[in-house]
């Protein structure tokens, strides 16, 4: 399943047990995450900022980071999200014709849907895939 994953899923995932952390070390390869380079490089400076870690800190990122199917995200005119930094996550689902996005975002999952792609929690997201 094409999956774009928001970077709070995989900090968290990377950074706390739980949840995301089963969702980053368990369920990552079973699917095809779309990434982009903005949602990489707000990745990156999150952990940085946030928890002084870096790439070379994450051997799971580098894992992520070829895995994925890498798109373009252009600016979404006009924005979408309440909060338009979110609209990085929707470009890059429309862009790379994922099928979900994860997130643990309210303004993400208040839209439920964008362009047809189902907005999901986490534990929405285990609870499609698990058999």
């Amino acid at each position: 399943m094409r999956v774009v994953f928001d970077t709070n899923v995989i900090i968290a995932g990377v950074v706390a047990e739980g949840l995301c952390r089963e969702i980053v070390e368990t369920r990552l390869p079973d699917h095809e995450p779309v990434l982009s380079d903005p949602l990489w490089e707000e990745l990156l400076g999150k952990l940085a900022e946030k928890f002084d870690l870096l790439l070379e800190d994450l051997p799971v990122l580098h894992l992520y980071r070829g895995l994925a199917t890498w798109v373009e995200a252009p600016p979404l005119d006009p924005p979408v999200c309440r909060d338009p930094d979110d609209d990085a996550v929707l470009s890059t689902a429309h862009g790379g014709d994922a099928e979900l996005i994860v997130s643990g975002d309210d303004d993400l999952l208040s839209l439920g849907s964008f362009r047809g792609i189902p907005i999901v929690t986490p534990r929405g997201f285990l609870e499609r895939v698990l058999p």
